[in-house]
């Protein structure tokens, strides 16, 4: 196992972190944004006004698109696990 390996698998991991949190992420934030927008335009600043439809669009974001999620996941992991003998040596 030498360090250009390790840094190889290094890098697929923060790949893969990042192509299942960053959809998630950005539904988060695009309505964040939007409702922040709604707030400093109607004046009404209640901290728990952005919470809920934040958790909404997420949940609703997950029930849509999970499957592409778990997808990636699955491949990732079934990819670590086969080549599980080139770890241990």
């Amino acid at each position: 196992m030498t360090p250009a390996f390790i840094q190889g698998v290094g890098i697929e991991v923060l790949k893969t972190i990042l192509i299942i949190s960053m959809p998630v992420l950005l539904v988060a934030l695009a309505v964040g944004l939007v409702i922040s927008i709604v707030q400093a335009a109607t004046q009404i600043q209640e901290q728990t006004l952005a919470f809920i439809p934040k958790m909404v669009s997420i949940y609703i974001f997950l029930i849509l698109f999970g499957g592409f999620i778990m997808d990636r996941l699955m491949s990732f992991s079934t990819q670590i696990f086969s080549d599980f003998s080139r770890y241990v040596k």
